[in-house]
């Protein structure tokens, strides 16, 4: 993480009220844990998960942190999270591509109808900057998954055009290393216990950006948010194969998950023809 040298974040951060939903999971909580580090008024951790949220309150230990349990589903509770908000960074969802292609109706609700009710209270509260963050998998989106996280980036462009009082803006990654629940802690787990590596498909490529440099881009393109973009980093493309073979030549092949793609993908074919191309980044300009 760059050092706090960026005076224009020091500014746009300083005696801010500030909103981070899914903020106890593993990106919110370091993007909550780095925000800390700069003179922001309060932080508000709104999660459903309660042993999370205890977690990271003993961790951080901060009383500039708000510790909020309760959903994005329930439009009160968020109208109340929100109330007096400056920023907000919106993180909730159901990510696990497995577990959302066999609850697709959680999965809509959560991400699509969530992220709806996030916008919903932004009309009410009008704070100045809205973040949405998504994935590398709502580009050409072939998963349950991906398409809701596409839908997210549509409504998050749809508020940035017509949500005069709020900035809003999406960012697009890929998978990030220290995430809960991703490939690197399956692998590791197999190979404690002395089992081959699971492997969907050893020519698969992937994207990958650690943790640091998420929080990093975010925190850059708060200063950039104006009418629902969407940013994407420059990311490094790794084949499976190549990352398992750091752990362990061991390794067994189960097979693509349903709508998995071999190769990932950072823009359309449509968004290439349109995109802004700058030396760290790739920016999508709304079309509505």
């Amino acid at each position: 993480m760059k050092k706090i040298n960026n005076v224009k974040l020091l500014k746009e951060l300083k005696n801010k009220s500030i909103l981070v939903t899914g903020g106890a999971g593993s990106i919110g909580s370091n993007l909550v844990y780095h925000l800390l580090q700069y003179p922001v008024k309060s932080i508000r951790v709104l999660d459903i998960d309660e042993h999370a949220l205890f977690k990271l309150k003993n961790k951080l230990n901060d009383s500039r942190l708000r510790i909020l349990l309760g959903s994005i589903l329930d439009q009160d509770r968020l109208d109340m999270a929100g109330d007096g908000i400056d920023i907000v960074f919106h993180l909730a969802a159901i990510k696990n591509i497995e577990i959302s292609e066999f609850n697709p109706v959680e999965t809509i609700d959560t991400n699509v109808n969530g992220t709806i009710n996030v916008i919903k209270m932004l009309i009410k509260k009008k704070p100045a900057k809205f973040i949405n963050i998504s994935t590398d998998k709502a580009a050409d989106a072939s998963t349950l998954y991906g398409t809701t996280k596409q839908l997210g980036e549509r409504l998050t462009s749809w508020a940035g055009f017509h949500i005069k009082e709020t900035k809003s803006a999406t960012i697009r990654f890929g998978n990030v290393i220290e995430s809960r629940g991703n490939v690197f802690e399956i692998w590791n787990e197999e190979h404690k216990n002395n089992k081959p590596l699971s492997i969907t498909d050893p020519t698969m490529k992937r994207y990958f950006i650690h943790s640091d440099e998420v929080v990093s881009f975010v925190l850059d393109c708060l200063l950039l948010a104006k009418m629902g973009e969407i940013f994407i980093p420059k990311m490094k493309l790794y084949t499976i194969s190549e990352l398992a073979n750091k752990i362990s030549k061991r390794q067994k092949i189960i097979g693509l998950r349903q709508g998995e793609k071999i190769q990932e993908i950072l823009l359309s074919s449509e968004e290439k023809t349109t995109v802004i191309t700058k030396p760290n980044m790739w920016i999508i300009k709304p079309y509505l």
